[in-house]
């Protein structure tokens, strides 16, 4: 695999350089700043390049280049949108870059309630809790019928955590769930929030898928034409969010996009982690199924709570947590060798350590939550020695030794 790092841009307190030195060999990057839905201009894209060369590095994949809202609900914009979608593949293609991700998460991207978790050895980790994120969508937010979504029990522990929640926490929680995280393409106030969740009435989980469809059928033409792979990143967290579907939460969610278009260049980004957050998600076993659709990668662990679907989870170390990394990279390598021996140009795999625990000089340095030097770095060293160990030409898969 082509081991990459994800870097935010020169806002980013950790720099192009220390990925270089933690063994990155690309950058993973995105014109966050660029209005979703407008189309990126090509003295950005030019900007953007020249900034991770000047690292020593290349941007090797974008991630991600936004859906907008009126694109997955079909309403305003959303054929200019896609358009403009459409052209900002033409000029990356043109700059060099062959692997852009996205998302069609509806309102919230990646969602978490802590940002700093303190784990049992100190470090500190994101964590999403299913109480909290009750007592926010009844109690904060107020969105009307919440209490619908959840059941008794949590809908008691969602009140209790609420009257004994400090103004502090609530004001924590509401910037973290409405404010967005790092990529993410927006952040709303909670009126603001309350308003987009009214522009998906009528959008249920077939309308959803559908119109995820109707997306690809337009822009995968396009990438196909231009030599780029597109490829989906799953929801996170995998399950329906404020009562909004989600449609890439499952192996089942993944295998009926693909079938609907039916295109190499229409694939996967296989996220561990948020994937990983479902018991019923075998991921070793997703990799397997889907090896010569998955475009990118990233590897990340989780620890939940239960095994039940929702559930409270945080992210663990890379090697810890539910998912068999081993397995899954053992997949990928796999994978990598069968495109090597088919002719494939894109037989290398873009992946990266997907997020990071703040350990040791982290805590005091300041990142973008989920994005820390050392824990990041760690992470990868760690997932380069499974892939180096799989590898070996004498003890690794190719020896039967899987």
């Amino acid at each position: 695999m082509r081991h990459t790092w994800r870097w935010f841009g020169p806002v980013d307190k950790v720099t192009v350089q220390d990925a270089a030195q933690a063994g990155a060999e690309g950058i993973v990057s995105a014109l966050h700043h660029i209005a979703t839905g407008d189309v990126w201009p090509v003295d950005e894209i030019t900007r953007r390049h020249e900034a991770i060369k000047a690292g020593g590095l290349y941007w090797d994949v974008v991630e991600s280049v936004p859906v907008s809202e009126d694109i997955k609900t079909q309403t305003g914009d959303w054929k200019t949108h896609i358009a403009n979608w459409q052209e900002t593949l033409r000029r990356l293609s043109a700059s060099g870059i062959r692997t852009v991700c996205y998302n069609f998460m509806p309102v919230l991207d990646w969602t978490r309630t802590d940002l700093r978790w303190e784990t049992k050895h100190g470090a500190k980790a994101m964590r999403f809790d299913l109480t909290d994120f009750a007592a926010f969508d009844i109690h904060i937010l107020k969105r009307p019928d919440a209490t619908r979504d959840y059941p008794g029990w949590l809908l008691e522990d969602a009140a209790k955590r609420f009257t004994e929640m400090p103004d502090t926490k609530i004001v924590a929680l509401s910037r973290n769930i409405g404010a967005g995280l790092p990529g993410s393409a927006d952040g709303y106030t909670l009126p603001e929030l309350i308003e987009k969740l009214r522009s998906y009435h009528g959008v249920n989980r077939e309308r959803l898928q559908q119109n995820l469809i109707d997306f690809l059928s337009e822009v995968t033409p396009v990438a196909e034409d231009v030599g780029i792979n597109i490829c989906a990143h799953g929801d996170d967290p995998p399950w329906p969010l404020l009562g909004l579907p989600r449609i890439l939460s499952t192996e089942a969610d993944y295998a009926h996009m693909l079938s609907q278009v039916d295109s190499r260049a229409n694939g996967v980004t296989l996220c561990t982690g948020s994937l990983g957050a479902r018991a019923d998600n075998d991921l070793p076993f997703i990799a397997s199924r889907f090896a010569d659709r998955i475009h990118f990668v990233h590897l990340r662990n989780v620890t939940r709570d239960t095994d039940t679907v929702p559930c409270s989870f945080f992210e663990d170390e890379h090697l810890e947590g539910g998912t068999d990394m081993v397995a899954v990279i053992a997949a990928l390598i796999t994978e990598e060798a069968r495109r090597r021996a088919e002719g494939r140009e894109d037989h290398t795999i873009p992946m990266r350590p997907d997020h990071g625990q703040e350990i040791l000089d982290d805590v005091t340095r300041g990142a973008q939550p989920g994005y820390p030097a050392i824990g990041r770095l760690k992470g990868l060293a760690e997932l380069r020695g499974i892939e180096r160990t799989l590898s070996h030409s004498h003890f690794g898969l190719a020896n039967g030794n899987g």
